[in-house]
């Protein structure tokens, strides 16, 4: 699918989108199930609190949401505060949390995310409600008409090295160049850096 110029087009891309959206969660969720039950294990293991970690996000027409991400850090640590914004994010976080975050490992549990219809495999990355700043540009270039994703265009451009102007302006690229095809380059790349291990900073 080409470019999205007509309403029947947009709708027809997001029918599509959701569809894709189920079948892809479906599938990692059989797939990686050993998986995820060995690194829900060793979170348990390793350090006292919950394996899931569950911190409001603003999604879909500016609206909170819970999202959900293995835990990497110790209970203590801020919740509603950026990894990058912290002075030594490091202290908190978990000796194996380190690995599971530098792998993007942690995001996986958003599988529940696209399954309750709160994000989409791609699109904007859902941000705190304290990033008053990104949040209302978004609403401003009307970014927020677009579910958030587990992964996205800013992400696989710079991730946690762009500021919150570069952010919305991918974002906004995004939502007016989106197709099916834009998603699975994306999907590409976001493979990519994360073997890669590019553009992460915590």
């Amino acid at each position: 699918m080409n470019k999205i110029n007509t309403k029947s087009q947009r709708k027809a891309y997001f029918i599509l989108k959701r569809a894709f959206d189920l079948l892809i969660a479906f599938l990692l969720s059989i797939l990686l199930a050993p998986f995820l039950a060995l690194i829900a294990l060793i979170i348990k293991i390793e350090s006292k609190g919950p394996i899931l970690f569950k911190q409001t996000r603003i999604g879909l027409h500016s609206k909170p949401f819970t999202m959900y991400k293995f835990r990497t850090m110790i209970t203590s640590a801020p919740v509603n505060a950026p990894s990058k914004e912290l002075l030594n994010p490091e202290i908190f976080m978990t000796r194996n949390g380190k690995i599971i975050r530098m792998l993007s490992i942690d995001e996986l549990p958003q599988l529940i995310n696209i399954f309750k219809n709160d994000m989409s495999l791609i699109g904007p990355r859902p941000v705190i409600p304290q990033e008053t700043e990104l949040v209302e540009l978004r609403r401003e270039l009307s970014i927020d008409q677009i579910k958030p994703g587990v992964t996205g265009l800013a992400q696989v451009i710079g991730r946690d090295f762009l500021d919150n102007q570069e952010k919305a302006r991918y974002d906004q690229q995004y939502s007016q160049t989106m197709s099916l095809w834009v998603d699975f380059k994306i999907v590409l790349l976001t493979a990519l850096k994360i073997i890669k291990r590019e553009h992460i900073s915590h």
